[in-house]
């Protein structure tokens, strides 16, 4: 009598940068791997973060700040930090920062818990990964509808601006007041010296002003329009 060895489970492999691996397959391996460690599927290639540094850690906090108190003031709107987004079947990035339009917008929720599909308004802070973000990332990111992308170059100190026009990322300038506007959240306004020079209560003081404006208020009784039991 010949006794049958017991099959030998096949460990999961590790991520690493380069592999080029279906969103699927990606995701199982994702899960195998230990909870503070950070990959993203980009035009079908794994890119594994770096360990985070306060050249990025710092940015990325008053950005969340800037955000976080637009959405305070926003019902229907949402943000997000490090959320896993669903983009496509080729990219599966974690955004330093998005928002995104909760009813009638371009992205839901799945069932899972995952960002499916494309959030308004993306923000990444670039240190290490600046060739990335404003790469090969940026043309995913066009390419699935991003209407605004915000990039903070750490080491230049600079902040890129980007609003989608006619399928292409158009930068904007800062007005005559260093000020940057979203079109597509009213109200979400940007002092872009002061936020490079860590001034924060400017940054947000010219954010006040923007959630005071009319145009905010009339997008706040849009997203109310759209669910009423926002109100």
């Amino acid at each position: 009598m010949v006794l049958q060895q017991p099959a030998r489970s096949i460990p999961i492999p590790p991520l690493e940068s380069g592999d080029r691996l279906t969103r699927a397959e990606f995701e199982r391996r994702y899960e195998a791997t230990p909870e503070k460690f950070k990959a993203e599927l980009i035009e079908g290639v794994v890119y594994v973060a770096s360990p985070v540094r306060v050249f990025h850690g710092n940015p990325h906090f008053n950005l969340i700040t800037w955000l976080g108190v637009y959405c305070t003031a926003t019902p229907g709107v949402s943000g997000s930090d490090n959320a896993t987004t669903r983009l496509d079947m080729d990219n599966e990035p974690q955004p330093d920062a998005l928002l995104r339009i909760e009813v009638g917008g371009n992205s839901t929720i799945s069932e899972d818990g995952y960002i499916e599909g494309t959030p308004e308004l993306v923000a990444e802070i670039a240190t290490s990964s600046a060739a990335i973000d404003l790469g090969v990332k940026r043309n995913a990111y066009r390419r699935n509808g991003v209407q605004e992308y915000l990039v903070w170059s750490t080491f230049e100190n600079r902040l890129s601006w980007f609003r989608l026009q006619a399928e292409e990322f158009v930068l904007i300038e800062p007005d005559a007041d260093g000020m940057i506007r979203s079109s597509v959240f009213p109200g979400l306004w940007l002092n872009v010296p002061a936020l490079l020079e860590g001034r924060m209560m400017e940054v947000l003081n010219g954010l006040q002003a923007g959630i005071a404006d009319p145009i905010h208020q009339a997008f706040v009784q849009e997203l109310v329009e759209r669910s009423p039991n926002l109100e």
